[in-house]
């Protein structure tokens, strides 16, 4: 064998060892990735979200999330919303006035859009970017209203950590697995009954 053949044959192994070492690692990263989302013993992926039933609306979702902007948002359900002229989650409890003045909004960063539809109905949006997952809106819905407003974990913006930390840090245990082909839970009216 020549001299040119061995190094063909050293360089053809060095390829062959770099590539099945960055296949492996590829491998490894994907795995330890998918571990992140899947629960043990069970081949589908899992993600963290907030039961609407369990809430409390404590404001720790603003405050424990690794993110420097919480994932949590508030969510309106506008199946059960009254759309009423004082709504208790726009609102502070005994409002100056009846208009959208910042003195007169719960919400600390406006979040909450009110715009008229017909007397005296009114409809409220929530403007994502500026909610902060504090859960004022939701508890003043939820004392005073009808509790269409609830927070939920937009999963866009989470990074579906193994470990919550919303969620070890919440007094409820509102938090909880649920599958990631399914990840909301959607608020409903409770039977009367």
């Amino acid at each position: 064998m020549s001299h040119q053949q061995d190094i063909k044959r050293i360089m053809h192994r060095r390829a062959f060892v770099g590539n099945a070492l960055r296949v492996a690692g590829a491998l490894g990263i994907g795995g330890a990735v998918a571990g992140l989302t899947v629960r043990k013993g069970e081949g589908r992926p899992w993600v963290w979200q907030i039961d609407p039933s369990k809430c409390i609306a404590c404001g720790n979702c603003a405050t424990h999330c690794v993110l420097d902007e919480s994932a949590v948002k508030c969510t309106h359900s506008f199946g059960m919303c009254g759309y009423c002229d004082l709504c208790t989650g726009y609102f502070h409890p005994e409002p100056i006035a009846l208009n959208s003045g910042a003195e007169n909004q719960l919400c600390p960063t406006g979040a909450i859009r009110r715009t008229f539809v017909e007397d005296p109905y009114f409809e409220y949006t929530i403007d994502e970017r500026l909610c902060i997952g504090c859960g004022k809106c939701v508890k003043g819905c939820n004392t005073f209203g009808n509790g269409s407003l609830f927070l939920q974990v937009r999963h866009d913006r989470c990074q579906h950590c193994n470990e919550c930390s919303i969620a070890i840090a919440c007094p409820s245990q509102a938090y909880r697995r649920v599958p990631a082909d399914q990840p909301y839970l959607l608020k409903l009216r409770e039977a009367k009954g």
